[in-house]
C-alpha cells in the first residue's frame, strides 16, 4: 500500500481532522505502543498500519 493510498483511507473512515489526530495521538496496541505516524517512521508498512488502526476502531473487516 502505497502511503497516499493509506492517508486516503484514514480520511475516508474517520474524517480529516479526527484522521489527523488519531496519526499522531492514537497509540496502537499491535505495533508496539507506537503512533501510526512513529510505525510508519519506523519503517512499518503502511498497510499493516491500516489494520492496526481498524483493529483498535472496530472497523469492519471487510473495510480493512
Amino acid at each position: 500500500m502505497r502511503l497516499t493510498e493509506f492517508h486516503q483511507l484514514v480520511e475516508e473512515q474517520f474524517g480529516p481532522v479526527r484522521g489527523s489526530s488519531l496519526l499522531v495521538d492514537h497509540v496502537l496496541s499491535g505495533l508496539d505502543g507506537r503512533t501510526a505516524e512513529q510505525a510508519i517512521e519506523d519503517g512499518v508498512d503502511p498497510r499493516d498500519v491500516w489494520r492496526a488502526l481498524c483493529s483498535d476502531f472496530d472497523v469492519p473487516r471487510d473495510q480493512w
